[in-house]
């Protein structure tokens, strides 16, 4: 039987090195070699030693998790060992948070103490909406979310200690009030009233309150989409080591406060090729404009024209579970509200791309972002809003990215080292003689 190691041969020096393998949970999904071993190897005593070249980080590991599991080739994705088709049935938003930050499911009194926590701290401090006043009308909502984040830690005198102590408080304060700074800051953007957070109603059914209420009028949302809404919020509620998480420790490995470690994830979520790529699905399908046209888009996408968006993942290579979760929600969704017609659209590409050769072969299959749009366009939400609603959702994964990096002592300050590819010494030429 082979050993679990690796035998490197430096054919620089002739000498042979012995790397060990070591294993995560799931060996065929985490087996991995120390990074010190490689650094080890060297052509000389004055050799800095070598290292890994990996852009994007696409095979480097930089933290060992038991936060999510995705299998990107059967398309399975995982919180804490649960299935994520079981969580999105079952499951409320505030259930799926719990189970992140904490490794189990909670008991109906656990649970009921945590929603109280999270409404008790729902309120903002009155200067923040001085704060927002300051953006000018029209503002994007997402750089306001990422401004008032940033803001939050000025008004706690504990926001620095990030001790295990504090990490509760911190945890609550920021999954309660991202939900209405955002609601914030989207009527500030429409110049209408804030709308307060209202303690009989579920962190969700608040954020439509908060969003689509009148003031001094109850507002008691629709409950399928109310649902809808803790569907998507579960579906968005961690992916494992993407930008915005790996973001989230990096900031927070200098021992950040968690407020500026958020606001920083939000800012690499308002990138486009993170969080806005449910709007750029929904330009996507109003340009195509009808079925009719689908064919010929489909063309242009081949031709390198345009892109599909809405297609392919980062990690996956199979279907998206979440988008198939998503797809049976949209109908539902349009119960309610109407169909929303880029639906038909979606379906028409959907329906080319899976038996079309050229998508097959590249293992183009729709992933999240591709029907998630529609269902929030439906519900009355603007585009600009789409990233924010994927803020909400995610703070809570983020927030367990943040606690399980601050509690893992193998964890460091972020240092990444580079591949220096500038010019050797230079001699210095005075400004007379340049």
């Amino acid at each position: 039987m082979g050993k679990d190691s690796l035998t490197i041969t430096d054919n620089r020096t002739g000498k042979t090195y012995e790397v060990p393998i070591e294993y995560g949970t799931m060996p065929n999904y985490g087996a991995y070699i120390s990074g010190p071993h490689l650094h080890a190897i060297k052509a000389s005593e004055e050799d800095f030693g070598l290292l890994v070249y990996d852009p994007g980080y696409r095979s480097t590991a930089s933290c060992k998790s038991a936060i999510t599991f995705i299998d990107g080739e059967k398309g399975v994705l995982r919180y804490r060992g649960f299935s994520i088709e079981d969580l999105a049935q079952n499951s409320t938003y505030l259930e799926v948070a719990y189970l992140l930050l904490y490794d189990k499911l909670p008991t109906q009194d656990e649970l009921a103490a945590w929603q109280s926590e999270i409404k008790e701290h729902s309120m903002l401090n009155e200067s923040i909406k001085g704060f927002l006043d300051g953006y000018r009308y029209g503002s994007h909502t997402m750089g306001m979310l990422v401004g008032v984040l940033g803001a939050e830690s000025t008004f706690y005198p504990d926001a620095r200690d990030v001790s295990t102590e504090h990490m509760d408080i911190h945890i609550v304060r920021l999954i309660s009030k991202v939900a209405t700074v955002a609601a914030f800051g989207y009527r500030h953007s429409r110049g209408k009233a804030y709308i307060y957070p209202d303690p009989d109603l579920s962190y969700c059914g608040n954020v439509l309150g908060m969003f689509f209420g009148y003031p001094g009028k109850q507002y008691h949302p629709d409950p399928v989409l109310e649902r809808a809404l803790e569907l998507l919020f579960i579906l968005h509620a961690d992916h494992e080591q993407n930008c915005s998480a790996s973001t989230m420790r990096v900031i927070g490995s200098s021992n950040a406060d968690p407020y500026s470690s958020v606001a920083g994830a939000a800012a690499a979520l308002y990138g486009p090729a993170h969080g806005g790529a449910n709007e750029a699905v929904l330009k996507m399908l109003t340009e195509i404009k009808t079925v009719d046209n689908v064919e010929a888009y489909i063309e242009r996408v081949k031709k390198k024209e345009v892109l599909l968006q809405g297609f392919g993942h980062a990690v996956y290579r199979n279907y998206d579970p979440r988008a198939a979760i998503i797809k049976k929600a949209a109908y539902e969704v349009f119960e309610v509200t109407g169909k929303n017609p880029l639906i038909d659209i979606a379906l028409k590409l959907e329906q080319i791309a899976l038996e079309d050769d050229y998508f097959v072969s590249r293992k183009l299959f729709p992933n999240v972002d591709f029907y998630s749009g529609i269902i929030y366009q439906a519900m009355g939400l603007p585009v600009d809003m789409m990233p924010v609603l994927f803020a909400i959702a995610r703070t809570s994964g983020w927030l367990a990215q943040w606690k399980e990096m601050r509690l893992d002592e193998d964890q460091r300050i972020a240092r990444p080292r580079q591949i220096y590819t500038g010019t050797e010494k230079r001699d210095y030429v005075p400004m007379g003689k340049r």
